[in-house]
């Protein structure tokens, strides 16, 4: 399950500094005023509290800086604990590491972030770095207080980035987070580890991207993503087997078209992690933007809704609705007031280029749809374009004839056919409402 990067920072997916999160008004604020009145009570009584997972996590940390729950111990065992804790306490810096499955539901949400901002506060506040299980298979996440004080964060997804550490294992990866964080130079390694994405010798059709990871090529890790396995290990206790890197990551609040390329050629199961990926981009995106409060407002309302179709997706049309929310939340980044959506036809052509006139066979009326450059010249060739297909009655229709009823993507043409401006009536709305999740009964 996603979270809300109103209240947790997620790994920075581009290599500047992210930028504090933007706070949501009235809501945002009783939420964290109840959060913080929580906290308050468990300091005040110490008996429920330590009862608590974090709590438990917290004192097993003050007299070893590894934790790891007994579920994990095959995959760190003692030697390897032993070990790390060896290594930990010869750099001398305040680095604990908190090994614990992340599942939707636990006591953090399934958020590294979370777990380790509940074990610090367990801890007492004090400086400190911890380490943990990242959202992603076989990777790890870091968090420090203060902040950046070592660059913690910064050398835990250089690690997930460098080449030599795919497939290295999880104390492997810490070993190396470790020697970066000791070495202070968490920035420059993250730097050097991405550097490859901005080659402009990278191919433009996503093609090593996308599916570079098999061949072993060193372009490979990001664009394959989370959400499947991320998301799936919260909602169904799937492990991501696949990951290949994020590029194009210089041209914020746009889908490169690199991205949709390498959708359509994926089967579900990686058009699920790159839909995954691109929601935590967005994300991140929205958490670091800086501008008018109801446009990154309505950004993070769209990357809750893309996380709540992706954690219910049932298939290809229901991922492809994940991409057009994904496009309504960048362009509400980019202040674009008359934003088109994507392809009426196949979403994962792309953004449209413009509106066109359109009939369906053996109807009468006219639709004016967005369609991309393709569609329209099979359009006006008077040849049927390519288009999405789902399932209705147990056999393949286009998506559009499926009953609306039953689909919110025949009942919008994944936006084309909502009538209304953006901030009236769009796919995030519809999804915040219920629209989605009525039809999956």
């Amino acid at each position: 399950m996603f979270t809300d990067p109103r209240h947790h920072p997620a790994r920075p997916a581009a290599p500047h500094r992210v930028r504090p999160a933007v706070r949501r008004p009235l809501r945002t604020a009783a939420a964290l005023a109840v959060a913080s009145a929580s906290l308050v009570w468990c300091a005040a009584a110490p008996g429920a509290a330590a009862e608590s997972p974090g709590q438990k996590i917290a004192e097993a940390l003050r007299t070893s800086p590894i934790y790891v729950d007994p579920s994990l111990a095959s995959a760190v065992g003692t030697a390897e604990q032993k070990k790390l804790a060896a290594r930990i306490h010869g750099t001398r810096l305040p680095i604990r590491v908190v090994l614990v499955p992340l599942v939707e539901g636990d006591s953090w949400g399934g958020d590294p972030g979370q777990l380790a901002d509940v074990v610090h506060d367990r801890m007492g506040n004090d400086p400190a770095i911890i380490i943990t299980l990242g959202k992603l298979h076989d990777d790890i996440a870091a968090k420090e207080w203060p902040s950046g004080a070592h660059q913690a964060e910064r050398a835990a997804a250089a690690v997930f980035h460098q080449d030599d550490m795919d497939h290295a294992g999880t104390t492997r990866r810490i070993e190396r987070a470790i020697d970066i964080i000791e070495a202070g130079d968490g920035e420059k390694e993250y730097e050097k580890a991405i550097a490859d994405l901005h080659s402009p010798g990278a191919p433009a059709d996503g093609k090593e991207g996308a599916g570079a990871h098999s061949s072993g090529s060193p372009v490979t890790r990001i664009l394959t993503l989370v959400a499947g396995p991320l998301l799936l290990i919260a909602a169904a206790g799937l492990l991501l087997r696949r990951r290949s890197r994020l590029r194009d990551l210089s041209t914020p609040f746009a889908l490169p078209r690199s991205v949709f390329a390498a959708a359509r050629r994926a089967d579900e199961s990686g058009l699920r992690e790159r839909a995954a990926e691109e929601v935590l981009r967005l994300g991140e995106e929205a958490r670091a933007a800086r501008g008018e409060p109801a446009a990154i407002e309505r950004a993070l309302d769209a990357y809750a809704a893309a996380g709540t179709v992706l954690d219910r997706a049932r298939g290809v049309p229901d991922l492809a609705g994940v991409f057009a929310l994904i496009a309504e939340g960048r362009a509400a980044l980019a202040h674009d007031q008359d934003p088109l959506p994507l392809c009426f036809f196949h979403p994962l052509h792309g953004p449209a280029a413009r509106r066109i006139p359109w009939r369906p066979l053996g109807r009468r009326e006219q639709l004016r749809v967005a369609a991309c450059e393709g569609c329209i010249r099979a359009v006006r060739a008077r040849r049927a374009p390519e288009v999405l297909t789902d399932h209705a009655d147990g056999r393949p229709v286009p998506y559009f004839e499926a009953p609306a009823d039953r689909s919110l993507w025949a009942a919008t043409g994944y936006g084309s056919l909502l009538a209304a401006a953006p901030t009236e009536d769009s796919l995030t709305a519809r999804v915040q409402r219920g629209d989605f999740t009525r039809t999956l009964g």
